[in-house]
């Protein structure tokens, strides 16, 4: 199973939700309450992905960070990238420094880049617009909404213009 690692994840949840709110600057300790992500790893997420040039940090009174562009063009490739280095399946690829012992003798030397290079196409392909939660839109069955009182055995139909009011 090829698997990210957790902070990584995090990151696109915490992106996901700036997203939401492009050209906002935002402190760290919202975030974390937005995304849910705990605040020491978004601390250190936000230095990464400044590092990356993918969040612009603002110093001062109304400081926090900001995207650094439009979600639409931000990769998911371009976040891997930032938080676990190279994208690849293995250590031998082109112009890696590994410590490979058989890597002289190996017939896969160099034919894992292929592999590499269509993961990261297809991680290319995928922006962080596109990882964006959809809006959820309610639609009630009908213009009559239920709501079950649960005080015994009472139940009420209540209608959209029933007031509701707490008995004395």
């Amino acid at each position: 199973m090829i698997r990210l690692n957790k902070m990584t994840d995090y990151a696109v949840v915490m992106l996901s939700h700036m997203a939401g709110d492009h050209g906002k600057v935002v402190t760290a300790a919202r975030i974390a309450l937005d995304s849910g992500v705990p605040l020491p790893s978004v601390s250190k997420l936000l230095k990464q992905l400044g590092k990356a040039n993918i969040l612009i940090s603002h110093r001062g009174a109304g400081g926090g960070y900001s995207l650094g562009r439009a979600a639409k063009n931000i990769s998911v490739a371009e976040i891997v990238t930032a938080l676990e280095g190279p994208i690849a399946l293995t250590a031998c690829i082109d112009g890696a420094d590994t410590s490979c012992g058989s890597l002289p003798l190996c017939a896969m030397s160099g034919h894992w880049n292929q592999v590499n290079r269509a993961i990261e196409g297809a991680l290319q392909g995928v922006s962080l617009a596109d990882m964006m939660p959809r809006p959820f839109a309610f639609k009630p069955a009908s213009d009559e909404l239920r709501l079950e009182i649960k005080t015994g055995v009472q139940q009420a139909d209540i209608k959209p213009e029933t007031q509701i009011t707490r008995a004395p």
